[in-house]
C-alpha cells in the first residue's frame, strides 16, 4: 500500500483524548476538527523529559526518513510504556507539490491526518508569508510617501510557500524601480523568529528589531522605526501556538515551525519542544537533511537559545544513501553492492566526527528499507562498533512501533541529559566563527570570501551586531558548498557569497556556494502524480 493508503485505513482517535492523556486541560485546547488542534496555553507537569535529537549523514535527493524513524521511536518509546512526544516541523507546500514530496513520515511511520497536515495544516506558514509580506509592502509604501526615514537600502524581501524559480530576481516599482527577489516562505526570517521565541511577548520584541534595510548614513532600519510590530503580532496571534496531530498509533505529535536546514535554522519552535518536555518521559525531534545542517543549528543555535539539554543524538542512516556517497547512480541503488557502501561509510564517519564534538552519547539508527541486503546491514554495523558507537536497525516504516522496539530499548538505555556547549565562542569575530565551521564541520582547509560578503561583514562589525551564532545556508548534498563532493571531503576551499543579518532571530546567514533561498521545481515533480475525484479524495500524495 501506498503511504497515503495506509493512513487512510486508520481511524485517528480525537485529538482531545490523546491530548487529556498528557495532561493538557480542555480549556488550553482549540480544535481545527476532531484529529488537529492548536495549544493555545501550557499547564506544565511536573515532568522532565529527556530530549533525544535525530538527525543523518548526507541524504540523497529523495531523504533519508528522519521524520519516519522519529514517528518509529515514538511509537516504540510509547509500546514500552514510556509517555513519548514527537516534535517535528510543519511541511511546506514547495517540497510538496516538488521534488521531495511530503514532511508525515512513510509506511506505518506516519502522522495523520496525512493530508491535511501536507496541505495548508492550520495556516502557520500562510500566516508568516502574510506578514511577511505585508511588511514588505509596509517598506515600500513608507518610500512611496515621502521616505521618512532615508531608506536607501532594503534587506527584506518578500517571500511564497510554492517553488518558483522565476521569482528568484524580480524588478518591482514603489516610488523607485529596484530589484528584489522572493524566497520561499520557510526561510522567511520570520519563521526564524517564530520559532526561537518563547512566548508571544518574545515574538513582538524580536519582530520589532528585525532590520529591513539601512538608510542613507548606513544605519539599520528597524519594524519598529515603521510603526509595524504590532501589524505583524496580529497576522501571527494563533501561529504562535504549537499544533498537535497524532501518529497512526494513536501518540502525540507536536508540529510546529518549518524552517529549511540548508537556507534556515531547520529545527522544530522553541515553544513545541519546551511544551512537550513538561509532559512527556521522553521528547524526539528532528533536525533537517545532515548533521552538518540541521544537527549543527539545532546544538549550536536552538539549543543554546532555549538552555536545552540533549539526552542523545540519534544519527540515522540508510543503505541507499551510503550507496550514492560511494558513488551509486539512482537506478543501480537497490543492487548489492558492498564496495561502494565501503567508500560511502567516509560520509558516516565525516558525521560521527563531528557530532562527538559536541558529545559521546551517539546512536547510530540504520532504517531499513525493503532493498537491503544482510550482508550491507553487517557491514555497516561492524564500521560503527569500530568507532565504539551503538548500533541498532529500524524497520518501523514496514512494522510500526513493533519494528522499533529494539531501537526505543537502545534510546532508554543510552539516555542521560548533558549540557551541550557551543563549538565557537559567539563573542569571536564573524570571519572566526566562520573558519571554525568550515574547519570543524566542513572540514574545509581555506575559506574564500566574495567583496560583497566582505563588505557586510565589516557593515555588521561597525554597527555591532557581529557577536551572535552563525547560521549556513548551503548544499545539504555535500559535506561542502559543492553538492558534487560526495563522501568525505577534505583540504578543500569553501566559498562565502554573501552575508545577511536575521536580527529578530539573533543569528547572522552566511551564504556559502550556490545556494538558492527559492526553489524550483523540477522536471517530473510530485504535482503530477496527484489526483483529486469529485469527492474530492486525493492520489499521489506522499
Amino acid at each position: 500500500m501506498t503511504d497515503i493508503e495506509i493512513a487512510r485505513n486508520v481511524t485517528p482517535k480525537p485529538i482531545n483524548d490523546i491530548l487529556e492523556s498528557y495532561g493538557f486541560t480542555k480549556d488550553s485546547i482549540y480544535y481545527y476538527g476532531p484529529y488537529m488542534a492548536k495549544i493555545t496555553k501550557d499547564n506544565p507537569t511536573n515532568q522532565e523529559g529527556d530530549l533525544i535529537l535525530v538527525t543523518s549523514i548526507n541524504p540523497t535527493p529523495y531523504g533519508e526518513g528522519k521524520t519516519t524513524i522519529s514517528i518509529g521511536l515514538c511509537d516504540g518509546l510509547n509500546a514500552l510504556g514510556k509517555k513519548t512526544i514527537a516534535v517535528l516541523r510543519e511541511p511546506s507546500l514547495g517540497p510538496v507539490f516538488g521534488l521531495k514530496g511530503g514532511a508525515t513520515g512513510g509506511g506505518h511511520s506516519q502522522i495523520i491526518p496525512m493530508e491535511d497536515i501536507n496541505l495548508h495544516f492550520t495556516g502557520d506558514i500562510h500566516a508568516i508569508t502574510c506578514a511577511n509580506n505585508l511588511l514588505c509592502a509596509i517598506i515600500d509604501n513608507h518610500i512611496f510617501q515621502g521616505n521618512a526615514l532615508n531608506i536607501k537600502k532594503v534587506t527584506f524581501t518578500r517571500c511564497l510557500d510554492i517553488n518558483d524559480r522565476a521569482l528568484r530576481n524580480i524588478t518591482i516599482n514603489s516610488s523607485y524601480e529596484r530589484e528584489d527577489n522572493f524566497q520561499i516562505s520557510v526561510a522567511s526570517p520570520i519563521m526564524a523568529v517564530l520559532c526561537l521565541s518563547k512566548d508571544f511577548e518574545d515574538l513582538k520584541n524580536r519582530l520589532s528589531r528585525m532590520i529591513v534595510g539601512f538608510n542613507d548614513l548606513d544605519k539599520p532600519i528597524y519594524v519598529r522605526d515603521l510603526d509595524a510590530t504590532d501589524a505583524l503580532a496580529i497576522i501571527l496571534k494563533d501561529a504562535i501556538n504549537p499544533n498537535a496531530v497524532q501518529t497512526l498509533e494513536g501518540n502525540l505529535a507536536l508540529v510546529h515551525g518549518g524552517p529549511f536546514a540548508n537556507i534556515a535554522h531547520g529545527c522544530s519552535s522553541l515553544t513545541s519542544i519546551k511544551m512537550a518536555l513538561n509532559h512527556a518521559h521522553y521528547v524526539v525531534t528532528e533536525a533537517g537533511f545532515g548533521a552538518d545542517l540541521g544537527a549543527e543549528k539545532f546544538l549550536d543555535i536552538t539549543a543554546q537559545e532555549g538552555n536545552l539539554d540533549v539526552s542523545l543524538i540519534v544519527l540515522n542512516v540508510t543503505i541507499r544513501s551510503l550507496k550514492h556517497h560511494g558513488g551509486v547512480k539512482k537506478e543501480n541503488l537497490p543492487n548489492l553492492d558492498l564496495d561502494s557502501i565501503k567508500q560511502g561509510l567516509s560520509n558516516l564517519e565525516c558525521h560521527i566526527s563531528n557530532l562527538k564534538q559536541y558529545t559521546s552519547n551517539i546512536l547510530v539508527v540504520l532504517n531499513k528499507f525493503n532493498t537491503d541486503y544482510e550482508e550491507e546491514i553487517n557491514l555497516v554495523k561492524s564500521f560503527v562498533q569500530s568507532k565504539n558507537l551503538e548500533f541498532v536497525v529500524n524497520n518501523s516504516y514496514l512494522e510500526g512501533s513493533k519494528g522499533s522496539i529494539d531501537f526505543a530499548k537502545k534510546v532508554v538505555t543510552l539516555c542521560h541529559k548533558e549540557k551541550i556547549k557551543r563549538l565557537y565562542d559567539v563573542n569571536a569575530s564573524i570571519e572566526e566563527k566562520i573558519a571554525c565551521l568550515a574547519r570543524n564541520i566542513y572540514h574545509a582547509n581555506a575559506v574564500k570570501y566574495t567583496n560583497k560578503a566582505l563588505e557586510e561583514i565589516k557593515l555588521l562589525e561597525t554597527l555591532n551586531l557581529d557577536k551572535i551564532p552563525i547560521c549556513v545556508a548551503k548544499t545539504p548534498m555535500s559535506i561542502s558548498d559543492n553538492k558534487e563532493l560526495l563522501g568525505y571531503p577534505k583540504d578543500y576551499q569553501i566559498n562565502v557569497t554573501d552575508i545577511k543579518i536575521s536580527n529578530g532571530a539573533g543569528f547572522i546567514i552566511v551564504y556559502m556556494g550556490n545556494i538558492l533561498t527559492m526553489p524550483g521545481l523540477n522536471k517530473n515533480a510530485a504535482y503530477l502524480n496527484m489526483k483529486i475525484d469529485k469527492n474530492k479524495k486525493i492520489e499521489g500524495l506522499f
